[in-house]
């Protein structure tokens, strides 16, 4: 644990990364993938044809071996970045897992849904009991406009009805968007696209 934090506190230093698939149980070892990074840059990146593709996401310097189309999670950072290839990125500012739900790994994207339905698992109705088995997609849905499932798992990166969340260690392991930014990502985002969560 202590060596990812100290790989985590590299990248954002702005140096080379070495991201090993270090997670939570939730990942089976044949989903672990390793990933090279170097962290975005600040400034945006001189290419007309994907700034235009992109409004809500910030493009950015990213150099990494993960192929195009891929996405990349820091968490530390809550920022997620689609990478496009050729050394740059689509960056969003992102919700992560509160203490004690943080997890690590890669899975593939599985299912992409538009204003998904909500069935909370069992785990969490046991810390709310106040939280309904089931509701229906919709702009007060906590999945929000868009969900995009990872792997089998119970994860999915997803729009919230708590966007002030954003930027924050605030869920119970999901990866929350804005709904305009999420939306957006929903787009470029193909099934079978690896996700990275670091």
């Amino acid at each position: 644990m202590k060596k990812l934090l100290g790989t985590l506190a590299a990248a954002a230093l702005g140096l080379a990364i070495f991201a090993s698939g270090a997670h939570a149980g939730s990942v089976a070892p044949s989903q672990q993938d390793s990933v090279m990074i170097v962290p975005a840059s600040a400034g945006p990146v001189d290419q007309q044809a994907p700034a235009s593709t992109f409004r809500r996401g910030k493009l950015v310097a990213f150099e990494t071996t993960a192929e195009a189309g891929d996405i990349i999670v820091l968490t530390r950072q809550n920022q997620l970045y689609l990478v496009l290839g050729n050394g740059t990125a689509v960056m969003y500012r992102v919700a992560t897992a509160k203490k004690g739900f943080e997890w690590k790994g890669s899975h593939a994207v599985t299912a992409k849904t538009k204003w998904p339905d909500w069935r909370p698992p069992a785990s969490m109705r046991k810390r709310r009991p106040d939280l309904p088995a089931f509701m229906a997609g919709g702009p007060d849905n906590p999945l929000g406009a868009r969900a995009i499932y990872l792997g089998s798992s119970i994860y999915r990166i997803h729009g919230t009805n708590e966007p002030s969340s954003i930027g924050k260690a605030a869920s119970s392991g999901c990866i929350r968007m804005l709904n305009e930014d999420v939306t957006e990502l929903y787009q470029h985002v193909k099934i079978g696209a690896r996700v990275s969560v670091l």
